[in-house]
């Protein structure tokens, strides 16, 4: 029993009364379709029990605290889940900052960092007055007055000592004072907010919709008659007066339209012209992360004039050691920073070294691990609210790989997440090192390599939601092909089948779009040409240049055929009617955004139970069926079903509200049903399940069979935004695209759409993108998932590695002829699933 953990009865959400044992001590992998049951028999259960005996054995113990449905698991250890939220949003934290390497850095400058006097040149030495004691390793403001400043000995000149706190860019004391240390400032581009040739009535404001140009409109005539302002709606934006401009840019509250009118008050209420301004609610949405959708993209970043993106003061910059200041290593590849440290640490003196010895080698065996995961392409000074989900999760794992802990229990959920096949090797090395402390790793994983190295695997499945929740096969990967019901047994039966036939490949409509000269980040001036009307993947190591060609080249000016920053130009846009971006940025900050919402389903929901003869009667609305507005929900929880217990040292924990006891709604609103079932009954159904109860509204059918086809059938319709991967973010983005109807020749531009899919679903969601290269539009996705690579009738492959060794196109053409650069290491991959033989 000691080995193992040994799980009875469990039946939270769609698990079938499971038990199951898991070997302690061992990597294991826990595999099957989306939606079969995996993380909520990890997390969910697992998890969360471990969570809730540990608030108990704190005496932390509430009847609001659920138990996960489980009759009994035994043999339990502390546990650390792993998951692929980036959890820090703050621009000011870096790769540097969580892994503690930057505050080390900032050190090492302290005590070794020569530094020039500007007044005389004199470069000084690290001691800064020829002999003087280096600081103490204590706090730097503790010391006294007269040992903060020394003077240079060759002219005299008071200078200020530096300590760690100047090599900080979240300092006043380092920062660049232009941009706060951001090395970036925003500028707001009113071209893109403001079209001067149309009218108001006609979206001048271009981000403002039909029933905001309504509601806006009356509220600026009502503000141009208080001042006494011809305003004419009609009229276009190039030919209205100052005075009327400045209103609608600033509102009229701003001083520039105050210039106009420095006598008279402005008006009290938004019904007599209270008009806030465009570009003033723009900036103030904008410092409130609360914009309108379109706003984001109205903001331009531009690098820091003062520091040139560097975010330190000059004279912090001009300070060097090993030849090299803080912020060049902190814009290094993480793996060029990580010779710079060995390097620094066999040159220096035994003085020096003797000062600085611990916190190198610390830095250095931190780096390695780093590197380990797959992540060398990344800088220190890379932020973390860019990182990928499994950038995100990787870059934990290598920490926690630090701590030495042992007889801990590590959840991780898809580790190998947007991760090239040539790095899983080193991400199977970490795992298999914390499994060696005698710790037990569980992995929620689909990449066959890893289930290959894993000690022991567990196939849920055999569906997805209710189709789901049973354990269908364990052992090793080969044996789980023995067992029937097994999904992943299957696909691995019938993957050399599939290999074995050849794949017909499109030729496209004629038309090429063509990115030239392009430069932007580590791209080297390279060339890339996508023939349309086919399936194209862009493919490559992590940190090769995908995203930078696609996302921010190509997508970021839509179909404008006009020049760009980052490349000579692009052609063939003038064969492309629309361009739609689907890639993995958050879907929902806020926990009321879910499925449901999302998709406009619950619109379509609500109506639906507003129109019922009961609800009729009572007087109810659709407003009544919404959790978001006050009326019928339930005002303890305000709709949400859960209320937040403060947890004062570790993270908030949600409990379910004890006054609705999770339904979210009034008793009221509860007594209308629809086929039996009240709407907080169907927010707690999964997509698929929903179906049978649903299918008679034509519109929501419709967005259920779209769900269902990109693989998300497993999600509840109340689930929220925020706790879907980045996977799921984005295959939920297609599909209400999806929803759109269009006949246009329309360009989908995907980001790794297979993240969080079992190679079964692969299998179907790649049925959905043939369909809609078949109806004449173009796809080109960033992947790594080998089917769809295999599936695609045009591959341009990036490298040949991360970051500055890579950024040129290594190979290009068919899958077959991409398989046979040797250059490529995406080619070696698929010489195995095209059965290409390997050169002898």
């Amino acid at each position: 029993m000691n080995n193992k953990i040994v799980i009875t009865g469990a039946r939270e959400n769609n698990l079938k009364n499971i038990t199951l044992e898991i070997p302690k001590h061992k990597l294991v992998v826990l595999t099957g379709p989306s939606g079969s049951g995996k993380s909520t028999l990890a997390l969910d259960t697992l998890q969360r029990e471990c969570q809730r005996q540990y608030m108990e054995s704190m005496g932390m113990v509430s009847d609001a605290v659920g138990r996960p449905k489980v009759d009994a698991i035994v043999g339990l250890s502390p546990s650390i889940s792993v998951g692929q939220h980036v959890t820090n949003r703050n621009p000011r934290s870096t790769v540097g900052t969580v892994t503690d390497i930057h505050t080390y850095l900032r050190v090492i400058y302290e005590k070794l960092g020569e530094r020039p006097c500007p007044h005389c040149g004199t470069t000084l030495a690290p001691s800064y007055d020829h002999g003087a004691n280096l600081l103490a390793s204590g706090s730097e403001e503790e010391l006294p007055v007269d040992q903060q400043f020394f003077d240079c000995r060759a002219c005299r000149h008071r200078l200020e000592k530096l300590t760690r706190r100047h090599f900080s860019y979240n300092t006043p004391d380092g920062a660049c004072e232009c941009c706060g240390g951001l090395g970036h400032t925003i500028s707001l581009n009113l071209d893109a907010v403001f079209d001067e040739g149309r009218s108001l009535r006609e979206g001048c404001v271009t981000f403002w919709y039909e029933s905001l140009i309504a509601y806006q409109t009356s509220i600026l005539s009502a503000a141009a008659r208080h001042y006494g302002l011809g305003f004419d709606p009609d009229l276009p934006l190039r030919d209205w007066t100052p005075a009327l401009r400045d209103l609608l840019y600033y509102g009229v509250e701003s001083d520039s339209f105050k210039s106009h009118f420095p006598e008279q008050k402005p008006p009290k209420t938004v019904t007599q012209g209270k008009f806030e301004g465009v570009v003033t609610g723009i900036w103030r949405r904008y410092k409130e992360k609360d914009g309108q959708p379109g706003e984001a993209a109205m903001f331009r970043e531009q690098t820091c004039g003062d520091c040139g993106g560097l975010r330190l003061k000059a004279e912090i910059l001009a300070v060097k050691v090993g030849g090299a200041s803080i912020a060049e290593i902190g814009s290094w590849p993480l793996d060029d920073a990580l010779n710079w440290m060995k390097q620094l640490k066999a040159e220096l003196s035994p003085d020096s070294l003797s000062l600085t010895e611990s916190l190198l080698h610390d830095m250095i065996v931190r780096l390695n691990r780093i590197v380990d995961v797959g992540l060398s392409y990344l800088s220190l000074n890379r932020q973390t609210v860019t990182l990928s989900g499994g950038e995100a999760q990787r870059l934990r794992l290598a920490s926690i790989l630090g701590s030495g802990l042992t007889g801990v229990l590590y959840i991780l959920d898809e580790p190998t997440a947007g991760l090239h096949p040539r790095d899983t090797a080193g991400l199977i090395k970490v795992l298999k090192q914390l499994r060696d402390l005698e710790n037990t790793v569980l992995v929620i994983e689909h990449e066959v390599e890893m289930m290959r190295a894993a000690d022991h695997v567990i196939d849920m499945g055999p569906g997805a939601g209710s189709f789901g929740g049973r354990v269908v096969g364990e052992g090793s990967l080969a044996e789980l092909a023995e067992f029937p019901e097994s999904v992943t047994g299957s696909y691995l039966r019938e993957a050399s089948l599939q290999y074995a036939k050849p794949v017909k490949r499109r030729k496209g409509n004629g038309n090429v779009l063509t990115i030239h000269d392009a430069y932007e980040r580590n791209l080297k001036h390279i060339t890339a040409s996508f023939p349309l009307g086919c399936l194209i993947s862009v493919t490559g190591v992590s940190g090769s240049g995908k995203s930078t060609l696609l996302f921010d080249l190509l997508a970021a000016g839509g179909t404008d055929n006009q020049h760009r920053h980052g490349c000579e130009r692009i052609t063939g846009l003038g064969a492309i009617d629309t361009m739609i971006t689907v890639d993995q940025s958050p879907v929902g900050r806020m926990s009321r955004s879910n499925v449901a919402t999302y998709t406009d389903v619950f619109t379509l929901i609500r109506n639906l139970y507003a129109g019922l003869p009961e609800a009729k009667r009572s007087g109810l609305t659709s407003k009544h069926f919404s959790f978001n507005t006050p009326g019928g929900r339930c005002e303890n929880c305000q709709g949400l079903g859960v209320v937040s217990m403060d947890m004062y040292f570790i993270a908030n924990l949600e409990v379910r509200c004890p006054a609705c006891r999770g339904r979210r709604f009034k008793d009221e609103i509860l007594a209308v049903s629809y086929k039996g079932s009240t709407i907080s009954d169907l927010l707690d159904m999964t997509v698929q399940t929903s179906q049978p109860l649903l299918q008679d509204n034509p519109k929501i059918a419709e967005a259920i069979t779209l769900l269902c086809e990109v693989g998300l059938g497993y999600l509840q319709w109340g689930q929220s935004l925020s706790t879907l991967s980045g996977g799921e973010g984005q295959r939920i983005k297609l599909a209400k695209e999806l929803g759109r109807k269009s006949r246009n020749h329309t360009l989908y531009l995907l980001d790794e759409p297979t993240t969080g899919l079992h190679p079964a679903d692969v299998k179907q969601l790649l049925v959905l993108l043939n369909k809609l290269v078949d109806a004449g539009n173009t796809i080109i996705t960033v992947e790594h998932n080998l089917d769809v690579v295999r599936a695609s009738d045009w591959v341009i492959d990036m490298g040949p590695e991360g970051g500055e060794a890579g950024g040129e196109i290594v190979a290009e053409g068919t899958p077959e002829t991409v398989a046979l650069v040797e250059a490529s290491y995406t080619g070696q991959y698929l010489k195995e699933v095209l059965a290409i033989p390997v050169a002898k």
